[in-house]
């Protein structure tokens, strides 16, 4: 049986609230860090050309980790206050992880 897909969602987002953003993400990373399911990676962008704009890309072992993170409520807590600090809402789009290198 094939192992299941590493799962990725980028999310797309606009904020002049960026540091109040990340202090969320840190107290939810201390919070959380202890769930099996949680995501196992994030890579955090910021566009050069519209400078409030942000991608976060978050990487989970599989579909089913994310499925269980997004149901958690103490995520739904985090992505509303997360929204809160937003200037437009986020938008995400669900990726699977076809391939993946790390260069040195």
């Amino acid at each position: 049986m094939d192992a299941p897909l590493r799962f990725a969602q980028i999310i797309d987002f606009e904020t002049d609230r960026i540091d109040e953003i990340r202090r969320l993400a840190e107290e939810a990373d201390e919070r959380l860090a202890d769930r099996a399911y949680g995501p196992t990676r994030r890579l955090v962008l910021k566009d050069r050309n519209q400078p409030d704009r942000y991608l976060v890309v978050v990487e989970f072992d599989s579909h089913e980790d994310a499925v269980r993170n997004s149901d958690d409520p103490e995520t739904g807590k985090l992505a509303e206050q997360m929204a809160a600090l937003c200037t437009r809402p986020p938008a995400f789009t669900d990726c699977d992880v076809q391939e993946r290198a790390d260069f040195t």
